[in-house]
């Protein structure tokens, strides 16, 4: 990679504008609610809103989504950014706001008459999630809700892999961040996603992306290959850094021939994994436009990545930064 980092060092995020409500809760309370042990349904607005009113701990509530979680964990260690995204008029989208707001993160956020979207996370004794998803406002934002000026101060425009499904908006923002100069990076989020648009994710990686993260499981479905090493050496272009996250066991950072292997900061007294791989794109990023060697990048990644596992949600607690 031969571009310069701008000197305005921002870093500019879009993703989904999503409020993550938790819950702790028994396996019969969640057995009664319909979720799936462990795993993700989408529902309306008003099944969590049922869910809600008959549980019997008080939900706490955090602002979500993974690009967010990025882009808030950066400026808690003094980077700058701003977020794109779309809610409703709501005092869920106030909520969100004004926490982005809070700290320091410049929000860029199209309202819409749709309810802002939520994740209900029902958290049981033996810290699994199970998670009724509502998008509502999220899911419906457009290319041409997008202002192009928001691109001009940026560095690196972070582009969270769920939007992928959103084709003409991905492709139009990647292009207006690639006219301002900045470097584009894409979080494939999840293996599922990977499958169903592998060819479309290919493209835009070759035309546009000059940072690529994946977890095992999406380096393997967008490479094909089930040796991490052999992934990463196929994901790493001359012009693009490549990342795979193995959790518990580190990360590999690929540039040009070279492969850096990343030790994890720890593995004691993790209780939720949730927003870990974006907390550790907070420490990566910041390291980066700061200038640091890509071997220390990933430290800082990891460190931010394994302080959010010690806690419930995606966030780290302010005595911790």
């Amino acid at each position: 990679m031969n571009r310069i980092i701008k000197e305005t060092k921002t870093i500019t995020g879009i993703g989904s504008v999503l409020v993550d409500i938790l819950i702790h809760c028994d396996d019969e309370f969640l057995n009664g609610c319909g979720a799936v042990k462990g795993g993700m349904i989408y529902v309306e607005k008003e099944d969590i809103d049922n869910v809600i009113e008959t549980a019997l701990s008080t939900p706490v509530h955090i602002p979500g989504g993974s690009a967010c979680n990025t882009i808030i964990g950066l400026c808690k260690l003094g980077g700058k950014g701003k977020f794109i995204g779309k809610s409703g008029k709501d005092r869920m989208a106030d909520f969100f706001e004004s926490h982005l707001t809070k700290n320091n993160v410049l929000p860029h956020i199209i309202k819409t008459e749709l309810p802002t979207g939520r994740v209900l996370s029902l958290i049981t004794p033996d810290a699994q999630r199970s998670m009724l998803t509502f998008l509502g406002a999220s899911a419906r934002i457009e290319s041409g809700d997008i202002d192009s000026k928001w691109f001009e101060d940026t560095a690196i425009f972070h582009i969270e892999g769920y939007l992928i499904f959103n084709r003409a908006l991905v492709e139009y923002v990647m292009d207006a961040a690639k006219k301002s100069d900045a470097l584009i990076s894409i979080d494939l989020a999840s293996f599922n996603v990977v499958e169903q648009s592998r060819d479309f994710l290919h493209e835009m990686v070759e035309k546009y992306v000059d940072i690529l993260i994946a977890n095992e499981d999406e380096a393997r479905a967008f490479t094909g290959h089930d040796d991490e090493e052999k992934a990463i050496k196929a994901m790493t272009r001359k012009d693009c850094i490549s990342v795979v996250k193995l959790g518990e066991r580190g990360s590999l950072i690929g540039k040009d021939d070279k492969i850096f292997s990343v030790m994890p900061a720890g593995s004691r007294g993790v209780v939720d994994t949730t927003g870990a791989g974006d907390l550790w794109a907070s420490g990566f990023f910041y390291g980066f436009v700061n200038g640091f060697p890509l071997d220390i990048c990933g430290k800082m990644g990891s460190i931010c990545g394994y302080e959010d596992c010690k806690v419930i949600g995606a966030k780290i607690p302010d005595q911790t930064w």
